[in-house]
């Protein structure tokens, strides 16, 4: 029974991986495709990674690079993979054109060398792109199913041999599809150029010289002008950059590309001649500038909005920060004391500053009498303060990023530091971010080392309604909850359940003790869908809730093993593929297994 819940490796060294499905990782993304092949075949979604990552590299549509391996499969590679029909010439040789991510790199060299030329040759945008429909037209796609032969003077781009029009055509759109079905792109696109020319448009108004905008512009430049690197981009630019010196070694201070990546951008809406290269350069500056996962999700992005006015989450890391620091800044001060009061009106959402004083823990009556004496004042002012900043400490862990959190922070931060309007206080909230972006690790302007919530108190029985993920199974024990239930998204659904989690956690205290290692836990309890999702046996104690898979540092499974099996009670196993692995169970007899 125990000897079958090997099959889920989670949250583990590189050896071990967490369901059997994505054992393809640990190989390298290759998948086996029978006997006597020399290598395997890399896996669809590594493919498709190097495909975006080549296509964004030199600003072409990722869909061909796929169609070109579809219609392809040729030249048979050393890694056992086949090709997207890249040959060498020039001074490419075979060597340099004999694995899959060579091959996707130079043939995503060579469509845009074929756009180039065909560029030199009269062709005009609407050519080679279909605006409406997001995608190289047909008379394109033509021209690289012909097959293309770069000129002597083109260093690095390699021959595409020719293909079949109809395949390469069916194996780009079906390609596309699924691109467009994932980010659930609008089926029109017209709209995307103007999109794109109107944020581009008013980056200056916007442009804060945060790192990730730097990054958006200075890909622009690079996919636009045809450089391989970010080092040629700023080459390109003509800026030499200036080492600033720390205490912790040296900053780069990359303020010095502010002012020729905006003259790029401010010329950028005369220059648009809406090549597919330039397109995809303004693509990727969105999504660079929006901090967005994909291509497509910036496409969409801007069918709903098309200003560069940065994201009101932007700033949640710099308001944290600020609250951080604020116990150890505070001193008393009247105006301090007032701002912490308005934030925590507004965040409580109280009406009133009777309301927010009783909420403090202060009787409004008090503080309403004629003439208080001094004490009384003194006295109502240490509460004030001590639930204050009791309500500060607590703002990291509470805060959710919603509207009014934002806007109490943004005011607390306003009173604070005196200013006249919030725009002022969001002003200073990113030089904020600028600053941390930069600062060495133990600096003062550094992000504050985030720091946990008081834990509170604990139940006298743990019960599926009052578990604390942080919080310890047994009483000053090494095992939490949070270990026991994968973080909080495998929760017991019974008493039972909890029950079996608190037997095995205190027969693996023991356990941890006699070894004297933490145990790094990997599967703890499993609710029967994801036990069978990963492969594990149908009466897995993991199902349970009192079987443990773990690993220690530096010790084998069979050290494990031996330094168990003369007292554990229980179930033990260990297992000859995974040599680092161990299970543990509280079944009410002794089983051992070698696997």
């Amino acid at each position: 029974m125990g000897g079958q819940d090997w099959t889920e490796r989670e949250a583990i060294p590189a050896i071990f991986t967490e369901s059997a499905t994505a054992s393809a990782e640990v190989s390298g993304y290759y998948r086996s495709e029978g006997e006597g092949t020399r290598m395997a075949e890399l896996a669809a979604e590594y493919r498709n990674n190097l495909y975006m990552i080549e296509a964004a590299r030199v600003g072409i549509h990722k869909p061909i690079l796929a169609a070109l391996y579809a219609v392809h499969r040729r030249p048979s590679l050393a890694d056992g993979e086949q090709g997207l029909g890249i040959s060498p010439a020039n001074r490419i040789s075979l060597s340099q054109v004999d694995t899959l991510p060579e091959q996707v790199q130079f043939a995503a060299n060579t469509i845009r060398s074929l756009t180039d030329n065909l560029v030199s040759r009269g062709w005009h945008s609407t050519d080679l792109w279909d605006a409406q429909q997001g995608r190289y037209t047909d008379a394109f796609l033509r021209a690289i199913a012909q097959g293309f032969a770069p000129p002597p003077s083109d260093t690095v781009s390699a021959r595409l041999e020719t293909s079949n029009f109809e395949a390469l055509r069916q194996a780009y759109l079906d390609d596309l599809a699924l691109d467009f079905s994932d980010a659930k792109l609008p089926q029109n696109l017209a709209y995307l150029d103007t999109a794109l020319l109107a944020l581009v448009d008013r980056i200056p108004q916007h442009y804060r010289g945060l790192p990730h905008q730097r990054e958006a512009l200075l890909e622009a430049v690079r996919i636009w002008r045809n450089l391989s690197t970010r080092e040629s981009a700023i080459a390109a630019l003509e800026i030499t950059l200036s080492p600033t010196g720390t205490t912790s070694g040296t900053v780069t201070d990359e303020s010095h590309l502010d002012a020729p990546l905006l003259q790029f951008v401010q010329r950028i809406g005369n220059t648009y001649t809406g090549l597919p290269y330039h397109r995809e350069a303004l693509i990727r500056l969105v999504q660079l500038w929006r901090q967005l996962d994909s291509r497509e999700e910036a496409i969409a992005s801007l069918a709903a909005d098309a200003s560069p006015k940065a994201d009101p989450q932007e700033i949640d890391p710099a308001l944290i920060a600020f609250v951080q620091r604020i116990p150890q800044h505070y001193q008393g001060q009247g105006t301090q004391r007032q701002a912490l009061t308005e934030g925590f009106r507004l965040w409580q959402q109280l009406g009133s500053r009777a309301q927010t004083l009783q909420a403090l823990g202060v009787n409004p009556e008090v503080i309403a009498q004629p003439n208080p004496d001094r004490e009384t004042l003194a006295a109502v002012a240490t509460q004030i303060d001590r639930q204050l900043l009791e309500f500060v400490r607590r703002i990291p862990t509470e805060y959710q990023g919603t509207n009014e959190q934002r806007a109490a922070l943004v005011s607390l931060v306003q009173l604070w530091r005196g200013l006249s309007t919030r725009e002022q206080a969001i002003a200073t909230l990113m030089d904020d971010l600028k600053q941390m972006a930069q600062a060495p690790r133990n600096s003062p302007e550094a992000m504050p080392a985030p720091q946990p919530a008081p834990l509170p108190q604990r139940p006298t029985r743990w019960t599926p309604n009052n578990i604390q993920l942080a919080a310890s199974i047994i009483p000053n024990g090494s095992f939490t909850w949070s270990e026991a239930t994968h973080g909080g998204t495998r929760m017991p659904p019974d008493q039972a359940t909890v029950d079996a989690i608190i037997r095995i956690a205190t027969l693996a205290q023991q356990a941890r003790d006699r070894i004297g290692r933490p145990f790094i836990v990997t599967s703890w309890y499993r609710p029967p869908a994801i036990n069978a999702r990963v492969g594990g046996a149908s009466q897995s104690r993991h199902i349970v809730g009192d079987a443990i898979d773990f690993y220690c540092e530096g010790l084998t499974g069979n050290q494990l093993y031996w330094a168990l099996d003369p007292w554990w009670p229980g179930g033990l196993g260990r297992y000859s593929n995974f040599p680092a692995l161990s299970h543990i169970d509280a079944r009410g007899h002794r089983a051992r297994w070698l696997h």
